[in-house]
């Protein structure tokens, strides 16, 4: 068996050089990847290809992407058995043909026009390593919930991601140089969780970073995402990458403290309950603010979830009520 077959196939149109690789991983994500993949397909302005990795999917996945990939040659379908999010997009940018490589996440939407304004942004500055732009949250019927903002200099940007940790707002929404993205060596294996957050630091040792000063990327939160839920798994891996930023900058060797890591395997990381009530939680808060009455429907989900949560029975008479006293949450800078 050769190493192709071993890890699984690859569909699609080897000839063709794009412009911009779009690199989109997903597992048993049936229920929002229809749109994500329309909202990509979509774009126009630029010339890309779409590789998607399905990362063992035992839902409906594999059919629907069949599908897309027959209807349209953009598509470069990978399927093999699932290895987590880390490797299946190292094997997904390593495909990769054109001069940049957009992030894309199964259950998140690109607006029209983000390849388009992230590859004239990337053109016209060489010192740029990546970009991304303004992201808004939505919830799982994409309520919106809140904006984040960045800066849009570039070495505002890249002083806040360095010295404030403030980065991408979604890892979705990022375009990086491919180059750039070799020399650092890629995402790596060892961060099965905040394999963003770690390659967006290494990135900025090479180039800066700049923001669209416009709303290109929604990112979904759900009790059941990585974004909403398994805070607890990835601390460990934020620490890490605090250290490793730390000694980077120093001038000091990662490998001594990659060597002492003790990170969570894969199977310590189940989803917790408290973290799937809290996003709920977080939801409502949201919508509430926004004066949306769904936000009853995820405060009762909440309390079904952990019918101890002391915050939303404060905030359950608010949200009955309509308490003029609602305030909107902020979103991060």
């Amino acid at each position: 068996m050769n190493a192709n077959n071993a890890l699984g196939s690859v569909v699609g149109n080897p000839d063709e050089v794009p412009d911009v690789s779009v690199v989109m991983s997903v597992h048993n994500g049936a229920c929002y990847l229809r749109p994500a993949i329309d909202s990509v397909l979509g774009q126009q302005g630029v010339e890309f290809e779409f590789i998607i990795v399905d990362d063992g999917s035992t839902d409906d996945t594999p059919r629907i992407l069949a599908e897309v990939a027959q209807r349209d040659r953009r598509v470069r379908l990978v399927s093999q058995a699932n290895t987590g999010l880390t490797r299946a997009l190292i094997r997904g940018c390593a495909l990769a043909r054109g001069r940049y490589i957009a992030r894309q996440d199964s259950d998140d939407l690109s607006l029209p026009d983000r390849l388009q304004l992230q590859t004239k942004m990337l053109d016209a500055d060489p010192g740029l390593a990546f970009v991304s732009s303004w992201a808004e949250v939505i919830g799982p019927c994409n309520e919106p919930l809140l904006l984040h903002r960045r800066p849009g200099q570039a070495a505002q940007a890249t002083e806040l991601l360095n010295h404030g940790r403030t980065g991408p707002p979604g890892h979705g929404s990022v375009m990086f140089r491919r180059d750039a993205y070799e020399r650092v060596g890629g995402y790596r294996e060892l961060f099965y969780y905040a394999q963003d957050s770690d390659l967006w630091l290494r990135m900025a040792s090479v180039g800066q970073i700049n923001y669209v000063q416009r709303v290109l990327y929604q990112y979904r939160v759900t009790a059941e995402s990585i974004s909403g839920n398994l805070h607890e798994s990835k601390m460990p891996y934020a620490r890490l990458i605090d250290a490793l930023h730390a000694a980077r900058q120093a001038g000091e060797d990662e490998a001594a403290i990659i060597a002492k890591a003790v990170l969570p395997g894969p199977g310590s990381a189940a989803r917790s309950p408290s973290s799937a009530h809290a996003t709920l939680y977080f939801i409502a808060r949201c919508l509430m603010a926004r004066r949306d009455p769904r936000a009853r429907t995820y405060l009762r989900q909440c309390l079904r979830e952990n019918p101890g949560n002391i915050r939303a029975w404060c905030l359950w008479p608010l949200v009955e009520i309509g308490s003029p006293f609602w305030s909107v949450p902020k979103a991060s800078a």
